[in-house]
């Protein structure tokens, strides 16, 4: 058990910047493409390798408060294709979250597939490089599949790695551990991507007042 204060109602006053207090997850903000991903995915006659090109957007949110608890977080949206092809091969909505007091990061995720996840971790504010995990059947860090997911795709575990590169770029790597009929061992559905910034991200709407009512004090 967690060593949680008695007093679970009050509510610390958060700083407005969140891009100021994102600790690990700060070189996460903005919009990214990445053009050499690779995903290795199971189909019937074996691995399938599927390169792909990926856009996605982190666009930093308000503090979050549960009562004592103070999360920093990033709003993220992702959207994956097959070269020289419009449908969308992956897509992808969620959180990346940061508590400066525990040390804990967090990603909540959700696929149009019928499936939801919250992945765990622990990193320093100053980290170039953690990993979150995803369990299932934990109450904290767990994964939610529709029923013929859980009967031909059973997930058993998601991990991702980060690592936040001196040039500028990040990188992740994903191992999804996955439970197949007819397949003796488990399946492990991989992904990876280098994400190189195309935008900056847009400041969250208190530090965007905050900023406004500067420029009018001042004028």
């Amino acid at each position: 058990m967690e060593n949680y204060p008695k007093d679970i109602y009050t509510e610390p006053e958060p700083d407005v910047h969140t891009l100021a207090n994102l600790g690990p997850l700060t070189g996460m903000a903005g919009i990214w493409t990445g053009a050499r991903g690779l995903d290795i995915n199971p189909k019937a006659d074996g691995p399938e390798k599927q390169a792909f090109i990926e856009h996605m957007e982190l666009q930093p949110i308000d503090a979050q408060t549960n009562g004592p608890q103070l999360f920093y977080g990033l709003r993220y949206h992702t959207r994956i294709v097959k070269p020289d092809d419009v449908e969308t091969f992956h897509d992808q909505v969620g959180y990346w979250l940061w508590e400066p007091a525990t040390g804990a990061v967090m990603q909540t995720l959700s696929i149009p597939r019928g499936q939801t996840a919250m992945a765990v971790g622990q990193a320093s504010a100053d980290a170039k490089r953690f990993s979150l995990q995803a369990v299932r059947g934990s109450l904290t860090n767990g994964i939610v599949s529709n029923p013929f997911l859980e009967y031909a795709f059973k997930t058993e575990s998601y991990t991702i790695t980060v690592t936040i590169n001196d040039d500028g770029t990040w990188s992740y790597e994903q191992d999804t551990i996955l439970i197949i009929p007819g397949q003796a061992e488990p399946f492990h559905h991989t992904d990876r991507n280098t994400l190189r910034k195309i935008g900056e991200p847009t400041p969250n709407p208190t530090a965007q007042a905050a900023a406004k009512r500067g420029l009018a004090e001042a004028s």
